[in-house]
């Protein structure tokens, strides 16, 4: 009912209602060739633009102390000579880093060991190493739709054929869909990110994860699992990840600093289970390692900085932008919009009216410096034309609502 505005006071909050989720998605039912890299590449281009309102990139805030704190470590590591920082970091990585990952792992309900860590270059490395690992060109893997586009761009890029499979905005893929899918099609892999998914946003019950990894034992077939978005969570327990219940090392475990720290540095990992030499193999010679500088302070900072001070200040400042900006969907977007409601991480996933044209709601509303993401960026055939991801991650002030608010007259105008 109230809000706090910095040095100003308590207020009233709006009383508009927010907007009600989407339905389940329905995808077709066979798997199909991904065709968005040049979409992609256009989106992300333009969403450089310096002096952009960042809508559309899933980029964090990284204007917190911790994350100041990370570049002094990084700077004082670069200057002292008895440290080793100039030196390959080979496959798997720094063992410091791998330690603290493997002790960090223990609140996702996870138990491996620090030799089963292999450091990538952020999290897409990771994805594409163990699409490799588990798929090969022509093969199938199944998806849920809407899903990440980048994970979509590595399908894309290996000649893989994708087969979306209907996804609920709040519990998550259907398994009832996916077991029909799997029987009917030669799936070699399945590709998730369970936990505050992109762009969804929606968190998997515990109950569906555990029956997920059985259906996946049924059949004998990996899970490659996104956990990029889980420390994240507005709640006061961290998602398990589906690995933690993982006993024959079906699952592959991906993920990174970039969306809780700096996402520059590119540090992320895998933890492939019975695929790791695979998979280090594949990390050597396709990008020999990951530079050392970045791994070292990392670790020294997953140690001794405070990360976990950090995530609480983090997770409060992305719940009071998630209310804030669904707030202002329903106040300024027309009555048929639908949003998600994410319980962590910092997107949420809009439908608009049936006739509204997210792609050229795009050009429009980049012409004015607000940058969006459309939503045929999230599937293989580019569907969803009505459909938009925001991120409300970035610093929240008056610049932000009012390109909110200028979002929602483009599309009022648009109709």
């Amino acid at each position: 009912l109230l809000e706090s505005r910095p040095q100003s006071g308590y207020y009233l909050r709006q009383t508009a209602p927010r907007p009600a989720p989407p339905a389940i998605t329905t995808p077709a039912t066979a798997p199909t060739e991904v065709s968005i890299s040049e979409l992609a590449m256009q989106v992300v281009r333009a969403n450089e633009q310096p002096g952009t309102v960042q809508f559309g990139t899933a980029l964090p805030n990284t204007d917190f102390p911790a994350v100041r704190r990370l570049h002094r470590i990084l700077s004082r590591i670069a200057r002292d000579p008895r440290r080793n920082s100039a030196s390959y970091a080979f496959p798997p990585g720094d063992p410091d880093l791998r330690l603290q990952i493997a002790r960090r792992a223990v609140d996702a309900g996870c138990r491996f060991d620090s030799d089963q860590v292999l450091i990538t270059n952020g999290c897409q490395e990771a994805l594409v190493l163990c699409l490799r690992a588990v798929a090969r060109a022509g093969d199938t893997v199944a998806i849920e739709t809407p899903t990440f586009y980048g994970a979509l761009q590595a399908i894309e890029s290996l000649g893989i054929r994708a087969l979306e499979i209907p996804t609920h905005p709040q519990t998550g893929i259907s398994l009832e869909a996916l077991q029909l899918a799997i029987e009917q099609w030669p799936v070699r892999a399945v590709l998730l990110i369970p936990s505050y998914s992109n762009p969804l946003g929606y968190c998997m019950p515990d109950d569906r994860k555990q029956a997920l990894l059985e259906l996946l034992g049924e059949h004998d077939l990996p899970l490659i699992e996104d956990d990029i978005y889980a420390d994240l969570t507005f709640g006061t327990q961290r998602p398990r990840a589906i690995q933690s219940w993982d006993r024959d090392g079906r699952v592959l475990l991906c993920s990174s600093i970039s969306k809780t720290l700096d996402p520059g540095l590119r540090v992320g990992w895998a933890v492939a289970g019975r695929y790791q030499r695979q998979v280090e193999h594949l990390k050597l010679v396709s990008s020999m390692a990951t530079a050392t500088l970045p791994q070292m302070a990392v670790a020294e900072f997953l140690e001794n900085g405070g990360y976990d001070r950090h995530l609480r200040e983090a997770r409060s400042a992305y719940r009071h932008n998630r209310d804030r900006c669904l707030d202002l969907i329903g106040e300024q977007f027309p009555e048929q919009t639908h949003a998600t409601h994410p319980e962590g991480g910092f997107l949420t996933w809009v439908e608009l009216p049936p006739e509204s044209d997210s792609m050229s709601l795009y050009h429009r509303a980049m012409r004015e410096g607000i940058s969006i993401a459309p939503g045929p960026l999230f599937s293989p055939k580019r569907k969803y034309r009505n459909f938009l991801r925001i991120n409300y991650g970035q610093p929240w002030d008056r610049k932000t609502e009012m390109a909110l608010v200028r979002l929602g007259e483009l599309i009022r105008n648009d109709r």
